[in-house]
């Protein structure tokens, strides 16, 4: 597991962005595993730039995203498939068809969580998988509980991911109570996982999932069994690691 802890949330996003960037120069035709929310939007920022400069193609990239809300149409802003287009999608030349968001509207959400699951394993799952992490240790929205889930799956989402989220809508209410999120085993079969956080509130999420127990009860915790994990965080979110004396990339 390689650790960067980065000065601030700018030099983070850079770090992130340079990470992605090497994977689609590497192979201009990889999978990417893409995240929603405040800590991928600065990378995502970066990414656009360096396309609009010429740096960078997307145009054989496949993507599949994490997770998407219950009951938000794709139009709606704050649907992650929203969030992709504004943030990413719509500013690239990534071929609209090679993108894959969960469906918020599936009237089948079983069938919907196994032809998913079913199309990752088709890709050869993804090259680079992008995630955050919750402040109760989440990634996607597997929530902590007493079992990895390793489909695709509808999720209860926790308290604490509601309130979490509560910010981005009119009011707490309006937070969709249910999410589709990857499972475990689509996020573990990655080959290269890129874990991401910002801000003193994600601290002992990212301590616990780093060089805590591995346990669904932090399920951050499992990528300390997967081969080829890169860590970015700025130093607010990395300060536990420090004073734990863990080791970092200069």
């Amino acid at each position: 597991m390689r650790i960067f802890i980065e000065k601030d949330y700018d030099a983070m996003s850079r770090r992130m962005a340079q990470i992605i960037a090497a994977e689609i120069t590497h192979n201009p035709a990889c999978v990417l595993g893409l995240a929603t929310g405040s800590t991928p939007e600065g990378a995502y920022k970066y990414l656009v730039d360096w396309h609009k400069q010429g740096c960078l193609s997307f145009q054989d990239v496949l993507s599949v995203n994490l997770d998407e809300y219950v009951g938000l149409a794709p139009t709606h802003d704050q649907s992650y498939r929203y969030f992709m287009q504004s943030n990413l999608f719509d500013h690239v030349d990534i071929v609209p068809e090679n993108t894959r968001v969960p469906d918020g509207l599936t009237k089948d959400p079983a069938a919907f969580c196994a032809e998913y699951d079913a199309y990752i394993r088709s890709l050869g799952y993804v090259d680079l998988q992008l995630l955050g992490i919750g402040r109760n240790g989440h990634i996607g929205f597997n929530e902590p509980g007493d079992c990895f889930v390793k489909e695709t799956h509808v999720v209860d989402l926790a308290e604490s991911t509601i309130d979490a989220n509560a910010r981005f809508f009119a009011t707490r209410d309006d937070v969709p109570k249910q999410a589709i999120s990857m499972g475990i085993g689509a996020i573990m079969g990655a080959k290269k996982v890129l874990l991401a956080a910002s801000g003193a509130e994600k601290a002992d999420a990212i301590l616990g999932s780093i060089c805590g127990a591995i346990t669904p009860h932090c399920p951050g915790s499992i990528l300390q069994l997967h081969p080829n994990v890169a860590v970015v965080v700025d130093e607010v979110a990395g300060s536990k690691l420090k004073a734990a004396g863990v080791s970092v990339c200069g």
